[in-house]
This record gives structure tokens, sequence and C-alpha cells, in this order.
């Protein structure tokens, strides 16, 4: 069984189709993947898909194997990216990651937590989606990031900071002349919830909603920041977003508090319990000085 081979099987569980895993995912033909699949399946002992006219599926025994594949394959990369990091110069690298837009708060203070070590270090900066920042952690390719408490990783997280959630609505919507939003005014409106990939924070609105008896059905699903203010401009609709979100708003789109006391949601830095870099170690040490008050 060779890494190839579960890269294969990826492909197709995720596809849902041999065709389609080789000719867009993995650049192959597709008698040529469907020959690696039976070879892998043979070196397992039992089959992992079910073929049928409208694509494959995963068995019951394919389920299984898929999770541990994902495992396997990151504990891979982590160990590539760990090798390639052991034979770079002596000069460390400090990957920095960021929930997009929250660089723009957090960087800086990070930067003053790193300052004593900045003439020895390299940093580097990126910015993704929370999921995409606890895959990065989870396989060695950030050593830090500020996101949201992603479960399913093998990570440790710290609250920094609690962010109310604030009502995005269009500038020019009638809602738009009250100091806060109450729970009805939601009602009857076209309203844009954040989808399960950013699972933190759809959960946090969903309970906001139970909690205030809305039966609402969402229209759009977002995964997102930009992709919410967007859709809010174009469907005047109205989302719930945390309050980062006001250092990023286009004209076209305002925001207003909620009545009462909001949800917050959290945001964290999460790192990896595997990770031994010291200059790690010695942000960890110095956390302190990036918690706001009262968290």
């Amino acid at each position: 069984m060779e890494l190839r081979h579960l890269r294969y099987f990826i492909a197709v569980a995720e596809t849902g189709s041999l065709t389609v895993a080789a000719e867009k995912r993995l650049h192959t033909s597709q008698p040529s993947l469907s020959r690696q699949i039976r070879d892998l399946e043979d070196e397992v002992g039992a089959a992992l898909f079910s073929r049928s006219a409208r694509g494959v599926e995963l068995t019951a025994a394919g389920k299984a194997f898929l999770d541990h594949v994902r495992l396997a394959l990151s504990q891979v990369d982590a160990a590539t990216e760990a090798a390639r990091r052991a034979a770079r110069p002596a000069k460390q690298v400090f990957a920095l990651g960021f929930l997009t837009g929250q660089e723009m708060t957090w960087l800086p203070r990070a930067m003053q937590v790193l300052r004593d070590e900045l003439p020895n270090i390299d940093v580097t900066v990126s910015s993704h989606y929370s999921p995409d920042l606890a895959d990065a952690l989870a396989r060695g390719k950030l050593d830090l990031a500020f996101l949201r408490a992603e479960p399913g990783f093998d990570l440790d997280y710290r609250v920094v900071s609690r962010e109310k959630l604030i009502t995005l609505m269009p500038s020019d919507h009638p809602l738009t002349a009250r100091s806060a939003i109450r729970p009805e005014d939601f009602i009857g409106e076209t309203f844009i919830l954040a989808t399960n990939k950013a699972t933190v924070l759809h959960d946090v609105i969903v309970q906001y909603l139970r909690e205030n008896d809305l039966d609402i059905t969402p229209e759009h699903g977002v995964d997102n920041l930009a992709m919410a203010m967007s859709l809010v401009a174009s469907t005047r609709g109205l989302a719930l977003m945390p309050e980062y979100a006001n250092n990023l708003l286009p004209w076209s789109v305002v925001s207003r508090p909620l009545e009462g006391d909001a949800p917050t949601v959290d945001l964290v830095i999460g790192y990896s319990k595997s990770n031994a870099s010291p200059v790690l170690k010695m942000f960890l040490a110095r956390a302190q000085e990036l918690i706001a008050p009262g968290v």
C-alpha cells in the first residue's frame, strides 16, 4: 500500500465519481484510477466502494477506512513540513495565521508579543477561513493562528476575545432607522445564515434564534464574511456576523447592534500540542498580553 493509493481513495470518496476524481483532481485516466482502487481494496481485504450507474459510494468499510486515511495523510504532511523546517537555515520561521479580516486588529498585537524575537526570526503571515487555519495548524504549516475553536482537531485553544454578534443589512434598509435590532425584526426578512463550514459561528446564531423562538428558514448560506456582505447587498437580506465585520463593511452594507445581551462568539489563539517551537513557547508564555479585559 502506497501513499498514492490513499490519496486516490480520498479523491474518489470526496468526489463520488471515478471519472471526476481522475480528470479533475488526479489528472490521470479513469481506467488507471479504477485499477489503483481495486489494488487498494485487495490490499485492505474489503470493498471500499459500492458502484452503480450514479457513481460510487463508500461502503461501511470505506467509511471506517476514510477517517484513518485522513489522519495518516495529515501526519505525513506534518512530518514533511517538520523535515523541511529542519533543513532550512538557522533563522527560524514563525508562521502566523489569521481569520480573514482579524489581522487588522490582531497582527500588530501579535508582533508586539514577538518584539524581542523579531531580530532572530522570520515571521510569515497568512489569512484564511477558520477551518482552513485549524487544518494548517494540525498539519504543521502554521505555528499559531487567530481563529474560532474548531471542533475535530487535536489543537489547544485560548480565548483572546469575545465578539458580540451584530446585524448586517443594506445601507438603505428600513431597519437602519433603528438604533438596535430586536429579535422580532428578523421575522419576514430574507435571512442569511453561516453554513456548517463556519461551524462555531453557525451554532451561536442558531442558538440565538432558538432562544428567541424565531422559526426562521434561511434563504442563503455563506461560508465567510465576504460572501455574507455580498449577499446582504444583493438580496437585501439580513445576516448576523461578529462585530469585527465593522472594519470591512462596503458602502452598501451597514450594521446595527442587537438589542439586549447580544450573543458572542469566541476568537481564540490555536496551536498544535506537538509543536515544539521555542518561539511558540515564548509566545504562549506572554499570551496574557493579548487577552481582552473581561475574557
